[in-house]
């Protein structure tokens, strides 16, 4: 099976679209909002071609866009769709009904700064500031990365009927061209077979989604929704397992890179962790004891498999590519949550690094942690360039 591929030179975009193709959705529901746009472009050339089959939607909004995923997705078919930035906030409301209605959508999101002001550069915090609608997130490092996790997402939010969110960054990966290994659609169809759920809005079924509940009939289903969290851990796992075995590529749910006898690791999400690891790589070089750990699944937040990759650790430093006011890095705050409670926890150094889209360099990320080797963690994130 490992010779069912064919590489090609792909920027992230087209290699979330060609992982679309080949999942073969029903319904894809897409609005062009920069830097997404190639990846609705490249989806219509191929329907255009005869290469897609499936009905391509282009609403008049992104809230319009999820509108039609919710209903399409519960009337049983696979539903794709794809955004960014100012879209996903568009869509905010909706991202919360999704995940209620237990909808397994599938979205890729370009990680792209929010206005205002109005700019266009690489930035988490679109993504992460939609953490707690009930949306599985993944973020990856580059478009091997993206077309692999595509896939490994319809295979976990079928199974637990939740959506899933992959996430990649503007222009260093959405932009940026890199071989990818491209698999064939008897790969894939192999590993994904059609989505038939039991359960869908049919006359002959008799069922409907949308009545009026009570307090506890709510409650209890918030519950379900954290077990199906829950889950997601387990089925993430075995989706990356089975592609690896398939492919001969598996991801993890985070990647430990010369961690063993580390002074110092780095933590930090998405394309800032290629830069992080030339990094990691001079300072060994330099006789200095620092690894990296690259964080894949946020939502669920890996808690267990954070403390064990950390614990005996002295000094964690966490890259944080977004900002919230008032708390500063998101990543910095859920990983200071995570490790609590250890026995001897390791000290949390919280760096704004990248917001907006800045250069991020090898120099930078090792002066970085340098410098916290040299002081006394803080609660509240430093800015650094």
């Amino acid at each position: 099976m490992k010779a069912l591929q064919t590489g090609m030179l792909l920027t992230g975009n087209h290699a979330a679209a060609w992982a679309a193709r080949l999942a073969r959705p029903q319904v894809v529901p897409v609005y062009p909002i920069t830097p997404q746009t190639p990846i609705l472009e490249l989806l219509t050339e191929f329907h255009a071609r005869g290469e897609f089959s499936a009905e391509i939607l282009t609403p008049e909004s992104e809230h319009s866009v999820l509108a039609a995923c919710i209903p399409a997705s519960l009337a049983g078919s696979r539903v794709f769709t794809a955004t960014a930035s100012q879209g996903l906030l568009l869509m905010h409301e909706l991202l919360h009904y999704a995940s209620g209605a237990r909808a397994p959508i599938v979205m890729v999101n370009v990680n792209r700064t929010v206005a205002s002001p109005w700019a266009f550069w690489p930035d988490q915090t679109d993504s992460l500031a939609q953490r707690d609608t009930g949306w599985i997130q993944f973020y990856t490092e580059s478009a091997q990365e993206s077309l692999d996790t595509v896939l490994h997402a319809f295979r976990l939010a079928e199974q637990v009927q939740l959506p899933v969110m992959v996430n990649h960054d503007a222009f260093y990966v959405s932009h940026a061209l890199e071989p990818v290994q491209v698999p064939s659609q008897a790969l894939v169809d192999g590993y994904l077979p059609p989505y038939d759920p039991a359960h869908r809005l049919d006359t002959a079924l008799g069922s409907s989604w949308g009545n009026v509940v009570t307090q506890d009939m709510y409650y209890r289903h918030r519950q379900t929704v954290g077990e199906a969290m829950a889950r997601a851990l387990g089925v993430a796992q075995e989706a990356d397992r089975e592609w690896g075995a398939l492919t001969g590529r598996s991801h993890g749910i985070l990647e430990r890179y010369r961690c063993d006898g580390a002074r110092a690791v780095i933590v930090t999400l998405g394309s800032m962790c290629g830069t992080a690891r030339e990094a990691v790589d001079a300072m060994r070089e330099a006789g200095e004891a620092v690894g990296l750990l690259k964080l894949r699944l946020l939502r669920p937040l890996p808690v267990q498999a954070l403390r064990v990759a950390l614990e005996g650790v002295p000094d964690v430093v966490v890259l944080d590519r977004n900002h919230s006011p008032g708390l500063g890095g998101i990543l910095h705050q859920e990983l200071r949550g995570a490790l609590y409670g250890l026995a001897s926890p390791p000290r949390v150094h919280g760096f704004l690094t990248g917001v907006g889209g800045v250069n991020v360099s090898p120099d930078t990320i090792a002066a970085v942690v340098r410098g916290a080797l040299q002081g006394v963690p803080q609660v509240e994130s430093t800015w650094a360039r």
